[in-house]
């Protein structure tokens, strides 16, 4: 009886540490395409980042809901990462970079060792 009793008085700190350190990473959250095309999720996938889309505006777009599209995410510094991005147009896997600037994030990937390389800009939803 009092181990339950300590698990269940453990619990409540458990969940507020957990919140805490996923605050703590300012990539974490939910961001909308600048284009209002699509909105991804990015959360703790083991001890990286991934990125899922969870919202697409047209049905018929070749980005689908829950499409992994950003992966592999570790962090470069407090304001950019690296990772690899899927991109659902070409169907190709890039390498990857993320940065953050107050509330837009940019995502690139390139191919050919940064020689080409796009760019596309997000803001997170509140």
């Amino acid at each position: 009886m009092n181990l339950i009793k300590a698990v269940a008085a453990a619990v409540p700190s458990l969940l507020a540490f957990c919140a805490v350190a996923d605050a703590a990473n300012p990539l974490t959250g939910l961001w909308q395409r600048d284009s209002g095309t699509a909105r991804v999720q990015i959360a703790p996938c083991g001890d990286k980042l991934c990125g899922v889309i969870v919202w697409v505006r047209d049905k018929d777009s070749p980005t689908k809901v829950g499409m992994r599209v950003f992966y592999d995410i570790v962090p470069e510094s407090q304001t950019s990462w690296i990772g690899q991005a899927f991109n659902p147009e070409d169907q190709q896997t890039y390498a990857g970079a993320v940065t953050i600037a107050g509330s837009k994030m940019t995502t690139t990937g390139c191919v050919v060792g940064k020689f080409f390389c796009k760019s596309v800009y997000w803001e997170r939803v509140k």
